[in-house]
């Protein structure tokens, strides 16, 4: 029987599968907060495609988005707790990799 939701582990695939989420989450974490100057940061990427992990990442709840009511209407994004844990993850990730890469080179 087919179900119409995703498993949870699908869902976290889809959001941080795309190569450009662990960057918008590693800008985000640095300080860099608005939409702007996260496309201005992360090399590459465009409009569209930051939109769309900027949904999907706050939509996921690894980022939270702050509006703030002015003129032009500025947004903020920032990480959640949950978004912290996983950049925690992700660099342990990096860290093992490294570690694996620098065994290969010597033997």
């Amino acid at each position: 029987m087919a179900s119409s939701t995703k498993p949870v582990y699908r869902q976290l695939e889809d959001v941080v599968g795309c190569k450009w989420s662990v960057s918008v989450l590693q800008a985000v974490a640095a300080g860099i907060a608005r939409p702007g100057a996260l496309e201005r940061h992360i090399q590459g990427i465009s409009t569209k495609v930051l939109s769309e992990r900027l949904r999907k990442l706050t939509g996921y709840g690894l980022l939270s988005k702050q509006i703030y009511a002015e003129v032009p209407p500025r947004t903020e994004y920032s990480l959640t707790q949950n978004g912290r844990k996983l950049l925690l993850i992700i660099n342990q990730i990096r860290t093992l990799d490294d570690e694996i890469r620098d065994a290969r080179s010597e033997s």
